[in-house]
C-alpha cells in the first residue's frame, strides 16, 4: 500500500474531510502505539508500511521511550492530544487508523502489537479483539 493510498483509506474510515486531517490521525494514533509499544515490535511494523506513515511508530516524543505502561484512557488522551481532537473522536481516529494499518500488513504484525498490547488498548484497535470503547 503507497503512502496517498493509506491515508485515503484511512480518510474514508474515518469520514474525516480531507487528507491533513487522515495524516494527523494517522500521526497521533501512531506515535502513541510506538510509546506503548516495545521499540522492535514498532520497528517492524514500521517495515510495513509506507514509509512516511512507518515513520510515526519509530518517533515516540523524545521525553518517553517505547515500551511504556498506560492504559486505554491514556492512549486515548494522548492522540486527542496530539490530534487536537476529543477522546470520543480520538477513540474513533485510532480505530480506523488500526483498521487501515491491519489491512496495510494484511494482519500479519498486527497479532503481535496485540501480544503486546493490554485487552483495552487492543479492544479499542481492534487487533484481535471485538471493538468497545
Amino acid at each position: 500500500m503507497q503512502h496517498d493510498q493509506f491515508l485515503g483509506k484511512v480518510q474514508a474510515a474515518a469520514r474525516l474531510p480531507d487528507r491533513g486531517q487522515a495524516e494527523r490521525a494517522t500521526r497521533a494514533t501512531l506515535e502513541t502505539l510506538g510509546e506503548r509499544v516495545p521499540a522492535g515490535l514498532a520497528a517492524n511494523l514500521a517495515a510495513q508500511l509506507p514509509h512516511e506513515i512507518g515513520e510515526h511508530l519509530r518517533r515516540p516524543d523524545a521525553t518517553r521511550a517505547a515500551g511504556e505502561r498506560f492504559d486505554k484512557l491514556e492512549f486515548i488522551a494522548r492522540v486527542a492530544a496530539r490530534a487536537g481532537v476529543n477522546e470520543s473522536r480520538a477513540a474513533m481516529l485510532s480505530h480506523a487508523v488500526a483498521a487501515v494499518v491491519d489491512e496495510a500488513t494484511d494482519g500479519m504484525v498486527s497479532a503481535k502489537v496485540a501480544v503486546a498490547l493490554p485487552d483495552d488498548i487492543g479492544a479499542l484497535l481492534l487487533f484481535g479483539f471485538a471493538a468497545s470503547v
